[in-house]
Parts: structure tokens; C-alpha cells; sequence
């Protein structure tokens, strides 16, 4: 007999006598026996009968298989065994199919032996210990038994593992076991461990979680993988979905970048397995909850970004665009990148250019609009082609401008070669198919959210209705199908199509007082509204009339009062009279209280079961919330109150244009007031470079005139020595000593003296001709006439550079006096700004407000115009100070010029003179020892004559020569 159904069923069988005395027995034994061997097979008896006799066994063995757990861990069979039992005990799996309320009293009992043993804490920190046991036998039951209790009680358990010491970190351990069995159990453990708690959440991914994963998918297989990454990509959305902090991480741990290879799914058109199917769809669900529109907005777009940057959103347009692909994968592709591109410029520019791989290319646009508009596609993927257009156009004036471009007479294809998304689009709106005509307007009004421009561009689309007759505005077109209302034959909800259009008349009305005129200059427009709030329809009715109080009162409010017949106060007299205000405010509630309202309004995706439920659009239900308070206040306010509102309103609007006025004049001012800024430290920064050269040139003049004058005295002094040797060496004969050597040198020292004495001639006519602009004074008077023509130009320059710094103190004292007046500038505009920001205030106040505002501008106006003729006298200062720097600059060169030409001639004088001194001294040692052998020869030489004047011509040299002191010294 099945003692489970019996004990469960409520019946009054029970176990057998000989079959409790047993489980008895064995408890006894396992309590009471001394041996080790006579416990372990107590136990093994145990977990064979826990199955089959769940409720006694859990009654009577729990105590003492813990207590086994407690005190035989060295034995890790009998350790396996107990486990195995607890997790029979404990766990619901049944192997045999038992009735329903058989199944609902087992699980009952399963948590009922939960609660028992998690009763006391240490069981499960016990548990958490023995999981560190490398054992199979102990690590896999603890693992099993564990996730059952997980699954039994998870808050309470996940509480007590929270607070034990590394209870995390050893579960984490299992990721990295080898053992496969175990590894996989340790997701689905972490799966139930990480279930709606965040703060374990953060542990297990700080815990390096997100590499082990990734890694076992990628070993896996990635898409291609079995069961195994099903388990890891649950874990993965567990451990990301609405977890800010975890998201943050992985995005900045560059996990994004390795799930590209999950979508790399190749051409073939087969292979589509069941599992690979769920695993895919598990991959762009984790994607989503990356870039979820619940994200915020900061960590969406990084995410975005990444997604970008690293080909993924590019993977994910390929399979959106293959061929083979199932269809429940491309609808989910399809929502993902959605949700990638959604408020990102630069995704929903790169989607703009992905084309279908067909001949000729087409815009992946232009074939998703295909198929929301085909009636044949299945629901959820038209719904999910809706919601790729809406995120693509969300915040993107860029692509809403070239929808409604497609749209516009000049640049619609005449060929017809092609179709345009404008096309798709009116074409959807004009089927017979209430399901597109819905689509086809909300998809619509999402190109002209929040873009007057494209607004006011849509008016000037011409439709042609048919042949013969003239074309009609799309504005018209969309306002005779709805006064139709159910003439047309349509397929699908009765209302949909009416909801949709009034839905795209209300978003091109709003904020847009040009199409509001354009809408009230048809004269059936109004009566057609009124009528139909006016009368007393069915509740499916009702949605339309509040709809239709919506658009005239978008009318009313936006009204320009451009028409006469319908100015704001004839339309509330209308309302009045034909309506009611209280019953007109009534309808206008039916929007707001309607069951799809609140369902539309929790997400921007529109997600619904049925066709049927698809009347309200998420941005729409923003603008109804928007709208209907003000809307509510304009219809009660009275003539006089809108007079004086239209009154204040101008006014504030003149003011408002004085204060933008003034405020661009400011934002001139101060672009020219850093413009100056910018002009004076250009000055500055050159007249400091210009002293700085200055100093520098005046530095190098001086070392050039120095260098001159004593170049000058040598040059004296070398002529004089020169002189002397030349008399010298004329006095003394020549004689020859060795007949025939002495004669050739002779000879050659006769050569020698001649080619010298030629160049010393060439050379004393070069000095003459430097000397024949002076006088024909002494060497020391044109000296000095040198030098005091050089003192002369070193006063000049020195008497410029005093002139160059006085000039450059007063441009700084200037700069100083600018940079104070531009400070003073700032703290008046700020007090100014701050004057003009009040709103609401009287007329009188305003006025004065005004005036002051004129008068201080006037101050900042003439303040600005002499900062502006100081800069001028700067700039006119700066050149006279360049052009005078400019003069000394031409005066330097022209003295380094002279100062270059004198030494290179002085140069070669001396190189030439040293080299005809050198063979004089040779010369005169050559004839003093020809004398010696001369007297040798007994040759009579007048040695004493030779001498004295020799000696006479030394004095009449010192004589002559004043410069040979001076060298001295």
C-alpha cells in the first residue's frame, strides 16, 4: 500500500505496524549505536523508506540526521546518506503523477519541514559548511538539499545565508567545479539564491560571477548550447534586471562587448532548435533589461553606446534583416533593438541607413512599415514593428523631419519605382483594415511629438482622392474619414480606427496654432465635434466623445483668434449652448477613466493580448494628462478674464522680446568684451617679447662695440710693429754664409718679402680707405671719435628702451582698469538678469522694469564703446612702439653689418701680418748668424754703429708708437 496517498489522502489507511516499528528501530539505532558501520546502514535504511514513508521519517529521523550531520563529518558516506534523506524528506519531487490535491498536501508538508529545520539557524550554516567538502557524495545532496529549501522558504533562507560568515563565496565556489553535475546545480542553486533580492544580487556579482558565467556560455556553445546556458542566462537577467549598481558593473567590466558572439547565428536557414530558440530569446532579453526604458537614463544610454561601439546593435539589425529566421525570435530582434536605438542619436542615425539585403536595397524602415501595414503579418510582430518606429523617432527631430519629408511634393518619387515610409504610412491610415489605420495615425504622431516644425511641414501635404477631383490636405482628408464614422466597411474593432485618427489630430493640434486654424477654416469641423459630444451614445461611444471634447478643446486652448467665426469666446458660447460645460467636462473625463488608459500609460511598448485592446498610445496618454487641467481652466475662464490673460500675455510676450533682445545684445557684448580680453594679452604677451628682445639686442650692441674699439687699437698697434720690422730688415744687408745654400735661401727670403710687402701694401689701402671718412688725426683721436659715435646710438637705444617700459607699465595699468570695468559688467548684468526674471507682475511694474532695464543697458552700451576706444589707443600704441622697435632693429643690423666687414678684414690683416712677422724674425735670425760667420771669415762688421742705431731706431719706435703702452698693460 502507498503509505503517502494514504497519510496525504485523508484516509484511513496507514503504515504498517511491522513498517513504523522499523523506521523505529532505525532511528533508535542511529541515535543509540556505538559503531560507526551499524549507523551508516541505519541511515542508508533510512533514506531508502523517506520516499516511499515520507511523513514518519521526516517526523522521527529529522533530529537525529542532523545530529549525524553534526558529529560524523569525518565519514562521508554516512554524511551523503543523511543528506540524501533530509533532501527526500524535504524536497516535492515526485517520481509517480498523484492527484492535484495530493500534490497541494505535499507541498505543504515540504515547507512544513523547511520551517522546521531552518527553525534553528546553525542547520543551515552547517549546510553551508559541508558544501566546502570536495567529496561528491557531501557536495552534490548539500547542493540539492539546499536548493530545496530555497525553493521551499527563499526569503527566510536567503536571510540566514546573508548573514553567515562567507555563506555567499562558498556558493560561489561551485561555478568553478569541475565536476559538471555539480556546476550546473550551482546555477540553478544561485538561480534560486539571487531570486528578488538585491543585496545578495550584489555579492554574487562582485564575486566575479559574471566572468563564470559568461565563460561556461561561451564553453557551451553560446546560442548552440543545451539546458546548461538556459540556466546561466537566467541566472545573468536574476542578477541584471532591476539592479542598477549590478548593470553599472557589468557594463563597466566590458561584458557587453562578449555577448556580440551570442548573436552570430549564421546563414543557414535550419538548425532552429527548440533549445537554441529559448536560448536566443533569453540572450535579447537580457539585452533589454541593459537598455530598458525603466533604466535610467544615464546608464540606457552608456549602454547604448557600448552596444554600438562594440557591433552588437549591428549583429542584432543582420538577424533582423536574415532570412529563416523563426518568428517569435524576430519579433523579440525586433523589440531589442528597439530598445537599443530608443533616444540615441547615433543608433537611430545607424538604423536609418541599415537596408534589406534585396534587389534594389530598401530601407529596413521601409520593410518593417510593410509589415505593420499588412493585415497578414502576425499581431505581436506588427505590434513590435509599431514600437521600432516609435523608438526609433522618440526624441529624434532628425528622423521625424525625413518621415514627414517622404511625405512632401518634392521629394515624392514621380517614378513610383519606390516606396517611402510617408507612402506606408497613408496608405495604412486610408485601408479598410482598422488595425492599420490605428497603427499607421499613432506611428504618425509620434513624426510630429514634440517638433513644431514638422507640424506645420505636414500641412502642406496634398493627397489626390480620386480621378478628376482636386487634391485635399492630409489635415482634411483625416477629418472627412472620421465624420464618416461607420459608413465605411472596415475589418476589425469599430472604434479603432476613429480613436487613432482623433489620437493624430489631437498631437498635430497641440502646441501648433497654425494647424489649429487650418482645422477650424473647414466649417463642417466644429458642428461635426459638437454633435457628437452632444449626444447620448453607448459606453463604446463614450471614448469617442471624450476624444472629440479633447481636440476642441485643444482648438479652444491654441486658438490664435485668427478667424472671427471661431474665436475662443464664440467656441465656449458653442460649448455652452449645445453642450453644457459641466457635461462637456464630464466626456472630456471618459479619456482619463478608461480601463486601457492606465494600462497604456505604465509602458511605452505597446504590448497587448488582442487587437482589440489596442485603443490608447503611451505618449498619448502623457498628453492627456498634459492637457486636460488647462484645458478644464480655459473653458470655465470668462470673456473678461481671457481679455485680460490675452492682455498680460502680450505684454509678456513684448517683454519677453525686449528681455531675449536685451539679453542678445549682452551675449554680444560680452563675446566682444573676451574678444578685447583676448586682444590685450596678445598685446601683452608681444610687448613683453619685444622687451625681452630689446634687452637682448642692447646686450649684443654693447658686447659688438667693445669688441670694435679693441679691434681698432690692435689694428694701430700691428701696423706700427709692422713698420719697424719692415725699416729694420731694409737697414741689414743680405750676405751669403754656404755659397751655394745660403744664395738659394737668400733668394727665397727676397721672394718671401716681396709677396709680403705687396699684400701689406693691398692691406694698408683697406685701412686707409676705413680712415678716409675721418680726419687726418693720430690713431688715438679717431678711436676715440668711434667711441663717442657708439655712446651716441648705446644713450639712443638706452633712451628707447626707458620709452618702451614706460609705455608697456601704462598698458598694464590699462589692462588692469579693463579687467575691473568687465568684472563691474558681470555683477551689473547678473542684477540685471536677475531683475528680469520675475513673471506675473503688473503692467505698471513691468513698464518700469523696463525702463530701467533701457537705462542701465545705455550705461553698459557707452561703458562698452570706451573700453572699446581705450583698446584702439592700445592697438595705436603697440604699433608706434613696434615701428620704433621696428628702427632699432634696422639700426643693429646696419652696425653689426659694418661691425662683420671690419672684422673679417682686421682678421685677414693679422693672419697676414703674424705670417710676415714670423719670417722676419726667421729673416733677422738668418742674417745674425750669416754675421757670425761672416766675422768668422774675417769679414769686418761695424757691429757698435749697428747697434746705436739699432737701439735709436728702438727708441724713435717707443716714440712713435703710444699704442705699445697700452698693449702692455
Amino acid at each position: 500500500m502507498n503509505f503517502l496517498r494514504g497519510v496525504m489522502g485523508g484516509q484511513s489507511a496507514g503504515p504498517q505496524h511491522t513498517e513504523a516499528e522499523t523506521i523505529q528501530k532505525l532511528c533508535d539505532r542511529v541515535a543509540s549505536s556505538t559503531l560507526l558501520d551499524d549507523r551508516r546502514n541505519a541511515v542508508r535504511a533510512l533514506k531508502s523508506l523517506s520516499k516511499k514513508y515520507r511523513l514518519e521519517v521526516g517526523i522521527q529521523a529529522m533530529e537525529h540526521l542532523i545530529h549525524v550531520l553534526q558529529t560524523d563529518r569525518s565519514d562521508s558516506e554516512i554524511i551523503g546518506y543523511a543528506l540524501d534523506t533530509l533532501y527526500n524528506i524535504i524536497s516535492n519531487d515526485e517520481d509517480e503523477e498523484v492527484e492535484e490535491n495530493s500534490t497541494r498536501q505535499s507541498e505543504d508538508l515540504g515547507s512544513q519541514f523547511t520551517e522546521i529545520f531552518i527553525k534553528q539557524q546553525e542547520n543551515v550554516t552547517l549546510l553551508l559548511s559541508l558544501l566546502e567538502e570536495f567529496d561528491f557524495h557531501v557536495r552534490w545532496p548539500g547542493v540539492k538539499l539546499l536548493t530545496s529549501l530555497l525553493k521551499q522558504l527563499g526569503p527566510q533562507v536567503q536571510q540566514i545565508i546573508l548573514v553567515s560568515p562567507m555563506g555567499v563565496s562558498r556558493l560561489m565556489d561551485l561555478l568553478a567545479d569541475s565536476r559538471e553535475v555539480i556546476r550546473n546545480d550551482g546555477v540553478l542553486l544561485l538561480q534560486a539564491l539571487t531570486r528578488s533580492n538585491g543585496a545578495i544580487q550584489k555579492i554574487v556579482a562582485f564575486e566575479n560571477a559574471f566572468e563564470r558565467l559568461l565563460d561556461i556560455i561561451s564553453e557551451e556553445g553560446n546560442s548552440d548550447g543545451g539546458i546548461v546556458v538556459e540556466d546561466c542566462l537566467i541566472l545573468l537577467q536574476n542578477l541584471l534586471k532591476n539592479n542598477n549598481s549590478n548593470q553599472n558593473f557589468f557594463k563597466e567590466g566590458s561584458y557587453i562587448q562578449r555577448m556580440k558572439p551570442w548573436f552570430e547565428v549564421g546563414d543557414e536557414n535550419t538548425g532552429w532548435s527548440a533549445q537554441k530558440v529559448t536560448n536566443l530569446h533569453l540572450m535579447l532579453q537580457l539585452v533589454r533589461v541593459l537598455v530598458s526604458p525603466t533604466n535610467p537614463p544615464g546608464a540606457t544610454s552608456s549602454c547604448q553606446k557600448a552596444m554600438f561601439q562594440c557591433g552588437l546593435l549591428q549583429q542584432l539589425c543582420t538577424i533582423l534583416m536574415a532570412t529563416g529566421v523563426p518568428a517569435d525570435i524576430l519579433t523579440e530582434t525586433i523589440n531589442t533593438v528597439s530598445e537599443v536605438i530608443r533616444g540615441y542619436q547615433v543608433n537611430q542615425d545607424y538604423f536609418a541607413s541599415v537596408n534589406a539585403p534585396s534587389n534594389p536595397p530598401r530601407p529596413a524602415i521601409v520593410v518593417l512599415l510593410m509589415s505593420m501595414v499588412n493585415e497578414r503579418q502576425p499581431f505581436v510582430l506588427r505590434c513590435a514593428v509599431l514600437y521600432c518606429f516609435q523608438c526609433f523617432l522618440y526624441k529624434n527631430q532628425k528622423g521625424q523631419g525625413e518621415i514627414v519629408s517622404t511625405l512632401l511634393p518634392s521629394t515624392i518619387d514621380a517614378t513610383g519605382n519606390s516606396v517611402s515610409a510617408g507612402q506606408l504610412l497613408c496608405g495604412g491610415l486610408f485601408s479598410t483594415d482598422s488595425l492599420s489605420n490605428w497603427c499607421a495615425a499613432v506611428a504618425l504622431a509620434h513624426a510630429l511629438q514634440e517638433n513644431a516644425t514638422q507640424k506645420e511641414q505636414l500641412l502642406r501635404v496634398q493627397l489626390a482622392t480620386s480621378i478628376g477631383n482636386p487634391p485635399v490636405s492630409l489635415l482634411q482628408q483625416c477629418t472627412n474619414i472620421l465624420s464618416q464614422g461607420d459608413k465605411i466597411d472596415r475589418r476589425g474593432s469599430k472604434i479603432q480606427t476613429r480613436v487613432g485618427l482623433l489620437m493624430l489630430l489631437c498631437t498635430w493640434l497641440s502646441n501648433c496654432p497654425i494647424a489649429v486654424t487650418h482645422f477650424l477654416h473647414n466649417s463642417a469641423n466644429v458642428p461635426f465635434l459638437t454633435g457628437q459630444i452632444a449626444e447620448n451614445l453607448g459606453e463604446e461611444e463614450q471614448l469617442v466623445q471624450g476624444l472629440c471634447a479633447l481636440l476642441l478643446g485643444i482648438s479652444i486652448y491654441f486658438n490664435d483668434n485668427s478667424l472671427e467665426s471661431y474665436k475662443k469666446e464664440k467656441l465656449k458660447q458653442l460649448i455652452e449652448k449645445r453642450i453644457g460645460k459641466e457635461n462637456f467636462i464630464e466626456k472630456l473625463g471618459f479619456i482619463s477613466k478608461h480601463e486601457l488608459y492606465s494600462r497604456a500609460s505604465q509602458k511605452p511598448q505597446p504590448n497587448f493580448p488582442s487587437p482589440e485592446y489596442m485603443i490608447f498610445d503611451h505618449e498619448f496618454t502623457k498628453l492627456v494628462k498634459e492637457l486636460e487641467g488647462v484645458i478644464t481652466k480655459a473653458i470655465y475662464k470668462s470673456s473678461e478674464e481671457d481679455k485680460k490673460e490675452e492682455e498680460v500675455k502680450k505684454t509678456l510676450e513684448q517683454h519677453d522680446n525686449i528681455v531675449t533682445h536685451y539679453k542678445n545684445m549682452i551675449r554680444e557684448q560680452d563675446l566682444q568684451l573676451e574678444e578685447l580680453k583676448q586682444q590685450v594679452s596678445t598685446l601683452k604677451c608681444q610687448n613683453e617679447q619685444l622687451q625681452t628682445a630689446v634687452t637682448q639686442q642692447v646686450s649684443q650692441i654693447q658686447q659688438h662695440k667693445d669688441q670694435y674699439n679693441l679691434l681698432k687699437i690692435q689694428l694701430g698697434k700691428d701696423n706700427q710693429h709692422q713698420g719697424s720690422y719692415s725699416e729694420g730688415a731694409q737697414m741689414n744687408g743680405v750676405q751669403p754664409e754656404e755659397i751655394g745654400r745660403l744664395r738659394e735661401e737668400i733668394e727665397e727670403l727676397k721672394n718671401n718679402q716681396e709677396l709680403l710687402q705687396s699684400k701689406l701694401t693691398e692691406k694698408d689701402s683697406v685701412i686707409e680707405n676705413l680712415k678716409s671718412s675721418q680726419t687726418s688725426g693720430t690713431n688715438e683721436q679717431s678711436s676715440a671719435i668711434v667711441s663717442a659715435r657708439d655712446s651716441e646710438q648705446v644713450a639712443e637705444l638706452k633712451q628707447e628702451l626707458a620709452t618702451l617700459k614706460s609705455q608697456l607699465n601704462s598698458q598694464s595699468v590699462e589692462i588692469t582698469k579693463l579687467q575691473t570695468e568687465k568684472q563691474e559688467l558681470l555683477q551689473k548684468t547678473e542684477v540685471f538678469a536677475k531683475s528680469v526674471e520675475v513673471q506675473g507682475e503688473t503692467e505698471t511694474v513691468i513698464a518700469t522694469k523696463t525702463t530701467d532695464v533701457e537705462g542701465r543697458l545705455s550705461a553698459l552700451l557707452q561703458e562698452t564703446k570706451e573700453l572699446k576706444n581705450e583698446i584702439k589707443a592700445l592697438s595705436e600704441e603697440r604699433t608706434a612702439i613696434k615701428e620704433q622697435l621696428d628702427s632699432s632693429n634696422s639700426t643693429i643690423a646696419i652696425l653689426q653689418t659694418e661691425k662683420d666687414k671690419l672684422e673679417l678684414e682686421i682678421t685677414d690683416s693679422k693672419k697676414e701680418q703674424d705670417d710676415l712677422l714670423v719670417l722676419l724674425a726667421d729673416q733677422d735670425q738668418k742674417i745674425l748668424s750669416l754675421k757670425n760667420k761672416l766675422k768668422d771669415l774675417g769679414h769686418p762688421v761695424e757691429e757698435e754703429d749697428e747697434l746705436e742705431s739699432g737701439d735709436q731706431e728702438d727708441e724713435d719706435d717707443e716714440s712713435e708708437d703710444p699704442g705699445k703702452d697700452l698693449d702692455h698693460i
